[in-house]
């Protein structure tokens, strides 16, 4: 057995000696080139330093029953953790960091913009609940704008627009009562504490004020839950009944979301109580193309030629709203068609034949005057108003709806 004071050179001398064959150890590791270094490389550099942590405090010790201590100890990894959950707890420590120092506001102006503007409209409304900030900015006008003429902006027109601004105006008028309403009820309701009622209405005013009615985006979620009924035009209503083919009439319409088609209801014709029709597709409804469900006043008649497509309103009776009607200007009977020698839009008379009736129809042609063009017609025949001239558009339109055969 040696004395105290050899026992503790000979632990020196051993300290001594690992740290410098861990010192070449580490040297070894960083002569290994950074890309030829394997993966467990980076923590493996990391071990010679826990081992020396340990044996600087064993060279400390005063006594030499320390050193001899269960050697054990000497290769236990600080915190009993492995180097994998190490380097995994460091990684998650500094995601945290990040986690607490960023976030989406602390993004420029132009990214956070960009990264909005490519939401879809229920990203947006999910977005708008998560503070003040982001409520302000995804309630934006011109961001909704973009969804709403992408979805809606074929089937909605002034005249929708017109509505809406009356729906909104209703709602208003409908909240002044309400909120007499609510002070009646805070009087019944006075013996639950005050502080209770009073965050509840407060929340739900901050609700009714977080998202604006006149807003874009309010209009977009009412077309979307169908709770706006709106005006547009529906081609071929009542399911392309034969008597309404090739037409267009007006319809108040309901938007369903669950199977992405409307509900129309037509107004009354006559005694004809108001019908209603449902699954009307998207590629049956327009936005209404003028302004007026009267007599509308034609523009074009001097211009009109064989060979254009048109549009023409006709009722069966004065009861009766107008529908809108497709045809095409043809040639008089004076005229034999040839285009040398045509001389159709010279005169004063129009023709407008309605193909989609058989040969000899009564409903096949109609000739009408362009200089005093007026609605015309009779109890028999009804009654025609107005005409537009169309649109290449339009008019493939009218041709994929055309019928299989002929009508009578």
């Amino acid at each position: 057995m040696g004395s105290p004071e050899s026992l503790n050179s000979q632990g020196s001398f051993k300290v001594l000696g690992v740290r410098a064959s861990f010192l070449s150890f580490i040297l070894f590791l960083k002569s290994l080139h950074l890309k030829f270094r394997p993966s467990w490389a980076s923590e493996l550099t990391l071990f010679p330093f826990w081992i020396l942590k340990d044996l600087c405090i064993l060279s400390s010790s005063k006594s030499a029953s320390d050193f001899d201590a269960p050697r054990s100890h000497l290769y236990q990894i600080p915190y009993k953790m492995s180097l994998n959950e190490a380097s995994l707890n460091h990684k998650l420590e500094n995601v945290e960091e990040t986690d607490k120092e960023m976030s989406v506001l602390d993004l420029p102006e132009l990214a956070l913009e960009c990264i909005l503007e490519r939401l879809p409209p229920g990203g947006l409304f999910s977005m708008a609940s998560v503070c003040n900030s982001l409520r302000t900015r995804c309630t934006s006008d011109h961001l909704w704008q973009r969804h709403m003429d992408q979805k809606w902006g074929r089937v909605i027109g002034p005249a929708a627009y017109r509505e809406w601004e009356c729906f909104i105006a209703a709602r208003r008028n409908y909240g002044c009562p309400r909120q007499g309403k609510i002070r009646g009820l805070m009087k019944l309701l006075s013996f639950l504490p005050f502080s209770w009622i009073k965050s509840k209405l407060d929340n739900s005013e901050k609700e009714r004020k977080s998202h604006p009615t006149n807003s874009t985006m309010s209009w977009y979620l009412a077309l979307e839950t169908g709770k706006f009924w709106f005006p547009a035009q529906v081609y071929n209503r009542e399911n392309g009944h034969v008597g309404f083919m090739l037409s267009c009439y007006d319809a108040e319409l309901s938007y369903d979301a669950r199977t992405d088609t409307f509900q129309a209801r037509y107004p009354p014709h006559g005694r004809r109580a108001a019908a209603t029709e449902g699954d009307v597709t998207w590629n049956r409804l327009r936005a209404p193309p003028v302004n007026t469900r009267d007599l509308h006043r034609s523009s074009c008649l001097s211009d009109l030629r064989p060979g254009d497509h048109i549009e023409i309103q006709w009722r069966r009776n004065k009861e009766f709203p107008y529908g809108w009607w497709y045809g095409v200007v043809g040639h008089l009977e004076s005229c034999d068609g040839s285009e040398v020698y045509c001389r159709c839009y010279d005169s004063d008379m129009v023709a407008l034949h309605f193909n989609q009736y058989a040969m000899g129809s009564r409903w096949r042609q109609r000739t009408i005057d362009r200089r005093n063009h007026r609605e015309e017609g009779n109890e028999d025949d009804g009654f025609y108003g107005g005409i537009r001239k169309l649109n290449s558009e339009e008019v493939s339109t009218w041709k994929r709806l055309w019928p299989s055969e002929a009508m009578e």
